[in-house]
């Protein structure tokens, strides 16, 4: 990447996530997106963990890289993650193995808990992401895998925004930097509302960067502050649908 830096996710593994050779590790859960996945996963087998940290800390010594958590959801869960990338770091210092033992660490945003509890995250992380998709999933109840009840998965849904637009507030209060990722930072019309909500950093999929890198050029963020400021003191989806039509006229 000639110098640019390199976002690695720790395993998200899970619900409709799975990878070969580890099914031998695999459980049925009655509900596997509410169950053992992402980080609780990789902490309930720490062998597999710390065989991936050690792996993303040999490749820091060629680039620069940082390390992404994903689901994490309460104060213990960064605390031993933490404590796990301590000990991956320990154990290439005993071997002689060179790494950057200045790895920012980051973590992912995708659960509402997350974002109430937000400060604790802020005081131990280096850097957040905001995983839309899930965030959405896990706020509205809603399988957007399922037919039946996908036509509910509404990214414009009052608390979505509220809870994105504090998430944001939050990071750029405690000067953290924070992106957003999923499908939302990809979707040029809501590109104007996360400009509008402070957002300056957004993760999508190569084929959305020219569309999305145009909509941001042509974009008076001033004014999509002004029209985002009237959505998030909206519960009225009519009017943030017509609010958002408005800013992107």
């Amino acid at each position: 990447m000639k110098g640019k830096p390199v976002t690695i996710r720790t395993f998200d593994l899970g619900a409709d996530k799975q990878a070969a050779g580890l099914e031998g590790l695999a459980r049925v859960a009655p509900n596997p997106a509410l169950g053992l996945r992402a980080v609780r996963f990789c902490l309930a087998e720490p062998r597999l963990f710390l065989t991936q940290l050690r792996a993303i800390l040999r490749a820091s010594h060629y680039g620069k890289v940082k390390i992404l958590i994903p689901m994490l959801v309460s104060v213990g869960e960064i605390d031993q993650t933490l404590a796990m990338i301590a000990q991956a770091k320990e154990t290439l210092r005993e071997q002689g193995v060179p790494f950057d033992s200045g790895v920012p660490i980051g973590g992912m945003i995708e659960i509402p808990a997350a974002v109430l509890a937000i400060s604790a995250f802020l005081k131990r992380l280096d850097f957040l992401s905001i995983g839309t998709n899930d965030l959405i999933q896990y706020t509205l109840a809603v399988d957007r895998a399922d037919d039946a009840v996908s036509h509910l998965y509404d990214p414009l849904h009052p608390a979505v925004l509220k809870l994105i637009g504090m998430a944001i507030a939050a990071a750029h209060k405690a000067n953290v930097p924070i992106a957003v990722c999923g499908e939302m930072a990809g979707e040029t019309r809501l590109t104007r509302l996360l400009l509008g909500l402070g957002l300056t950093n957004l993760s999508m999929h190569p084929a959305h960067l020219l569309s999305i890198k145009q909509r941001v050029l042509t974009t008076d963020v001033a004014e999509a502050r002004v029209f985002v400021g009237r959505m998030l003191r909206s519960d009225d989806p009519m009017r943030l649908s017509k609010l958002l039509d408005k800013l992107n006229g």
